[in-house]
């Protein structure tokens, strides 16, 4: 058997079976335990933190970035990166606003910015695929060109007075109850996606892309079309991740959306998706989804400003790069005796060290501001 064929029959192998140590290694229960931990530190600093309408109404608070979120697994899982996810809302939104200041009905605006969204992400994919030029460069054009057409499409206005029908996608609740329709449909999409990464040919071709795009090629990959797929369900899902997050403001302005793409970008990365691609879950991703939440809305509820909360969500986006690493580093297999080397011990003291920084620097914001108040 050839290398190449070797190559191709792994594709197709089933992963092997862990270990009940293994799997109590995976990077997701280290999410669970940090998810409690916030939930134990926020609502032991405000009493408002555990109370169910709160959790729901902030649950659906960053929903667009779990829409984001879903195809950007797929994206940095072949090693790639679409840095204009938030532009595109912004451009798909606010189209699909000017649409509607215009006179057209809101469903036919709302379907004419899904397939705006499409096109975007088509033409990231056409860009990389043909040019053969990083994504991470061709995706930060487009962040500032799309960017820019939705400035052109409402300049300093607002769209609004959107009908009540509409504004249910992002204000709605399910049959009475308090759930919020955008989770129920997060949810939805999150199961489809997942079983699409870890259950179809498509979700074997990102790994494989990821492990190694050259050799996947030479397997009978079809690099170039997979990538096209994963960039226009990028577009699309902007979109909608656009169109929700107007129905949940109830207007729409060209800044809708702004700076988000790191927050997505810190969800994928912290739910051990690696940055290099070939590796992590979806589970893993909306586990850390769930986390960025949570400290958002913790850190909200302390009137801690969104400025600082960046700051905070950048000091989680370098922990989530360093502390993936030194678990691979230190990860105890079975007969094999564990050696801690220097650049183990090393990565080791910079995650404690960003950790503390981490922790110093929410206590010390939140004490500012009760000073002031």
């Amino acid at each position: 058997m050839t290398a190449t064929e070797k190559h191709a029959a792994r594709i197709n192998l089933a992963p092997p079976r862990q270990s009940l140590t293994e799997r109590f290694q995976r990077w997701e229960w280290f999410l669970v335990l940090l998810i409690l931990l916030v939930v134990v530190v926020n609502s032991s600093l405000t009493p408002f933190f555990l109370r169910a309408n709160n959790l729901f109404r902030t649950s659906s608070d960053f929903m667009e970035l779990g829409l984001m979120m879903l195809p950007m697994v797929f994206i940095i899982t072949t090693g790639n990166v679409d840095l204009s996810v938030a532009s595109t809302m912004g451009m798909t939104a606010s189209f699909m606003g000017w649409l509607f200041n215009q006179g057209v009905n809101i469903w036919i605006a709302a379907g004419a910015a899904l397939l705006l969204g499409l096109l975007a992400g088509m033409f990231n994919g056409f860009l990389t695929t043909r040019l053969k030029v990083p994504a991470l460069v061709i995706t930060l054009g487009t962040f500032a060109f799309y960017r820019g057409i939705a400035y052109v499409l409402l300049g300093d206005q607002a769209a609004r007075g959107y009908p009540k029908e509409f504004l249910f996608l992002g204000q709605g609740r399910v049959f009475g109850t308090p759930i919020p329709f955008s989770v129920v449909l997060f949810a939805v999409l999150a199961v489809i996606f997942g079983l699409v990464l870890h259950k179809t040919t498509l979700g074997r071709y990102l790994y494989a892309i990821g492990s190694n795009a050259d050799a996947s090629v030479y397997s009978g990959v079809p690099v170039d079309r997979v990538k096209m797929i994963i960039f226009s369900l990028s577009g699309v899902m902007s979109a909608l991740a656009g169109i929700i997050l107007a129905a949940r403001f109830a207007s729409t302005r060209p800044d809708i959306g702004l700076g988000l793409e790191l927050t997505v970008i810190t969800a994928t990365v912290l739910g051990g998706v690696d940055i290099r691609g070939g590796k992590g879950t979806m589970v893993g991703a909306v586990l850390a989804l769930v986390l960025v939440g949570l400290m958002r809305f913790g850190m909200g509820l302390v009137n801690i400003q969104g400025q600082t909360q960046s700051i905070a969500i950048g000091l989680l986006l370098i922990l989530s790069i360093l502390l993936p690493n030194i678990a691979q580093m230190l990860r105890v297999r079975p007969g094999r005796q564990q050696v801690i080397n220097r650049r183990a011990l090393l990565a080791g003291v910079l995650f404690i060290a960003a950790l503390i920084a981490f922790g110093l620097f929410f206590f010390w914001s939140r004490a500012v501001v009760f000073s002031i108040s």
